[in-house]
């Protein structure tokens, strides 16, 4: 099998094809003249053919050295690229944040901030993955995630830094028949409704379980779904009433009634990322953005 050919062979290869001297090439390469031959003849070694030949006063690839050096040219361009991309990078031109995030938050309050984002930093590539809390978190543990804008309930691990972003206060939404008058509902009276709540094992889900556990109420829900939109389509359809952020109800449809709850609740929206995280220009300027919540 040929040796695997160094970048530094090819260089000196298609200088020398480019400028028809191994002088020329050496000029180009800023080396010596016999460092620019030595590089060539370990790269004909290195594939055991013949790859220039002198002919009219001149050096000029041999046919071998014409399909060589085509793949050298590649070689070259492609490494021109990673130089440039890592350049961008250092100079805080483009960057990639991985995002976790949950449905609401996804839908109902990042848009205007990714936005944002995007025209402080034209470069910044966004990859947003939803989820439950636990899938987020596990997802920053491990790596698979810069940051995670999560609903935080109880202690994180150690390895784990969260930033508190705001307090979202939850309502009740239901159709106005289920809820006739203006009055705040308790979880004795919503726990006599068919309820349409998140899906067992999320954050939301388990804020909203013990706000009705501590008033000696057990929800017992018709319907468990991970989606808000689906909960909201179908308690839009007159199904149930359900306990939703104030951002996913801001705006309710017709015959749509949106309650506050007594006592209040709220849930509290943190980032999260690994206190060994190093913060370049992209990840900060997603949390400058995210810190407007």
């Amino acid at each position: 099998m040929p040796s695997a050919p160094t970048l530094r062979q090819l260089r000196s290869l298609i200088a020398a094809a480019d400028t028809g001297s191994l002088s020329g090439a050496a000029r180009v390469l800023h080396i010596t003249q016999p460092a620019a031959s030595q590089q060539v003849r370990e790269l004909e070694r290195a594939l055991s053919v013949r790859l220039l030949e002198r002919g009219g006063g001149a050096i000029r690839p041999t046919a071998i050295g014409e399909a060589v050096l085509t793949h050298a040219r590649k070689v070259q361009a492609a490494v021109d690229d990673l130089v440039a991309a890592a350049t961008a990078f250092r100079g805080g031109e483009t960057g990639r944040v991985r995002l976790g995030t949950g449905a609401t938050a996804c839908i109902h309050l990042l848009p205007p901030l990714l936005a944002q984002m995007k025209a402080r930093m034209p470069g910044l590539e966004i990859i947003i993955a939803t989820g439950n809390t636990p899938d987020m978190l596990r997802g920053v543990q491990d790596g698979g995630l810069d940051a995670a804008v999560v609903t935080q309930a109880g202690r994180l691990d150690r390895s784990l830094e969260p930033r508190r972003l705001r307090d979202e206060a939850l309502f009740a939404y239901a159709p106005a028949a289920l809820v006739p008058g203006e009055h705040a509902l308790r979880p004795a009276a919503l726990s006599r409704l068919p309820l349409i709540l998140y899906e067992s094992g999320g954050t939301t889900r388990s804020v909203v379980d013990a706000w009705f556990h501590r008033a000696g109420q057990t929800p017992r829900p018709i319907m468990e779904l991970g989606s808000v939109e689906a909960i909201k389509l179908l308690a839009e359809s007159g199904l149930g009433a359900t306990i939703l952020p104030q951002s996913a109800v801001a705006s309710p449809v017709q015959g749509m009634a949106v309650r506050p709850l007594r006592p209040t609740l709220t849930r509290c929206l943190a980032v999260v990322m690994r206190r060994d995280k190093l913060l370049d220009r992209g990840l900060r300027v997603c949390l400058e953005e995210l810190e407007r919540l």
